[in-house]
């Protein structure tokens, strides 16, 4: 179960690779200064995930102007998010949960993702949202076992508007 809007939030440090290069992100970095969405997703290079991306980025100049950081977190390589990044165009900094400690810490790990496919993968994150204000309280949380529904966009700008 993912946890709850007024819990403080997990911190984290989790890495991501740029052209630039390897870099450390640290969730509580944000405290104090702005506000967090963070998107979990299943796995790069897979449809529904590269739609969400390609639209978070293509709308991220909206979660820019209400002071948003938006990160997208999945269990995949840095480097594997880099290059799906790069071919699909993804301008929101993706962070690799390698070892899933991020998804379990939220409560959106699966126990086992696609088995049905022959992917009894543990850990992989379920498809969520959390906003997490600028004391580092979550004060937005959606998660969902289907991997093909997309977070509520619509009810995400609206909390962040909130918040401003």
């Amino acid at each position: 179960m993912a946890i709850s809007i007024g819990t403080k939030a997990p911190d984290f440090s989790l890495s991501s690779k740029t052209p630039e290069g390897p870099k450390l992100v640290k969730l509580s970095d944000n405290f104090g200064k702005k506000n967090t969405l963070l998107l979990f997703f299943p796995m790069a290079f897979t449809g529904v995930c590269t739609a969400e991306l390609c639209e978070t980025s293509a709308g991220l100049t909206a979660y820019q102007e209400v002071n948003a950081q938006v990160y997208g977190i999945s269990g995949d390589s840095p480097f594997a998010l880099e290059a799906w990044a790069q071919k699909e165009l993804i301008t929101v900094p993706l962070l690799s949960d390698y070892d899933h400690a991020v998804a379990r810490a939220y409560g959106v790990a699966y126990e086992s993702f696609a088995p049905e496919r022959g992917l009894p993968l543990s850990g992989v994150a379920k498809r969520s949202a959390f906003i997490i204000d600028r004391n580092g309280v979550i004060q937005y949380a959606e998660s969902s076992d289907n991997p093909r529904q997309l977070p509520n966009f619509d009810a995400i700008k609206a909390k962040l508007i909130e918040l401003t």
